[in-house]
């Protein structure tokens, strides 16, 4: 008799304790949906609080947003884009493949996009995350086979002299993540910022020195790593770091825009020495800076990053901006 009450008092605590974790219990309230991003400015805000609040699961929505907007028609400007994306599956390696599925249906041109952003990720098995979306994407099975097989190169092996969109999509990638090692390749341009005789190099590294110094000052992470790197690197580098930080804490980033600007400026009057670079300061030249107001205003300056994004391609608005007043 008391072994039947005892078993009898067992069934009646399990089914307390089933009843207690019933869906009869309290719902636990509903997270409210994503926002709809419908315009470059909600796209920008998102990267720019990004890493306070990570969200991958809205990144598919987010690239689409893109594609729909043509933040992707000229790849030249749309570096941010794709390193922050590359960024986001890097540091996610458990939901990459999902994530890339997700970004599907995307318009042929686009997937340039989807290819690069795979390529750049860093994830130590890219190239078989590649080659399962083949199928999905057979326009672009030339440009895939190019980075599988041939001489497409990763974020880190970019040559960051010939393009201005190669630091735009380190700075991405450094927005997604937070990624110390992709900011310290930038820093390897900051002695181009005093080259008296490429106006090309002079132009990417007055850019980089620009936009290190306008995220620093948003920035204390990137702040503080840049104080450390001022002691461990060449002198090349640290003299102009040394200046950017200075800038970057009194607030006079104003003051590293219009030396770069002055400084090139005196070199095209150089003449001839310089002459064969006036080609690509008419063009890339003047990209390069703009695209430079994008990287900016991820990290809080929409009013000189915005013009440029809307406009897809290089803005009167960020060219006035840029030039000495």
């Amino acid at each position: 008799m008391r072994r039947l009450l005892a078993i009898l008092m067992l069934v009646l605590c399990a089914a307390t304790a089933v009843s207690a974790a019933s869906p009869r219990s309290k719902p636990r309230p509903l997270q409210p949906p994503p926002v709809p991003m419908t315009s470059a400015q909600d796209i920008l805000r998102w990267i720019n609080s990004y890493r306070q609040n990570p969200e991958p699961h809205r990144l598919p929505m987010t690239v689409q947003a893109m594609s729909k907007l043509a933040l992707f028609k000229d790849l030249d400007s749309a570096g941010v884009y794709v390193g922050f994306t590359a960024g986001v599956l890097g540091a996610n390696p458990n939901l990459a493949e999902k994530l890339v599925a997700q970004m599907f249906p995307m318009p042929p041109e686009d997937q340039v996009v989807i290819v690069r952003a795979i390529a750049y990720s860093g994830l130590p098995e890219w190239k078989a995350l590649l080659r399962k979306f083949v199928e999905r994407m057979p326009a672009r099975k030339v440009l895939i086979e190019h980075y599988l097989y041939g001489k497409g190169q990763t974020l880190m092996k970019l040559p960051l002299d010939t393009t201005p969109a190669a630091l735009d999509t380190l700075w991405g990638y450094y927005f997604a993540t937070g990624s110390t090692e992709h900011v310290g390749r930038i820093l390897t341009t900051l002695p181009w910022s005093k080259d008296q005789n490429d106006v090309e190099k002079l132009t990417l590294g007055n850019m980089a020195k620009w936009t290190i110094a306008n995220n620093a000052l948003q920035d204390k992470d990137l702040l503080d790593y840049l104080k450390q790197e001022m002691n461990t690197r060449p002198k090349d580098v640290a003299e102009p770091l040394r200046d950017v930080i200075t800038a970057a804490e009194t607030f006079e980033t104003s003051r590293i825009r219009k030396e770069a600007m002055n400084a090139i400026e005196e070199l095209k009057r150089k003449g001839p020495a310089s002459g064969r670079n006036m080609v690509w300061w008419g063009t890339a030249g003047q990209t390069a800076l703009a695209l430079g107001c994008v990287v900016v205003s991820a990290l809080g300056h929409p009013e000189v990053g915005l013009p440029c994004v809307i406009g897809g391609a290089v803005s009167g608005a960020v060219i006035k901006y840029l030039a000495p007043q």
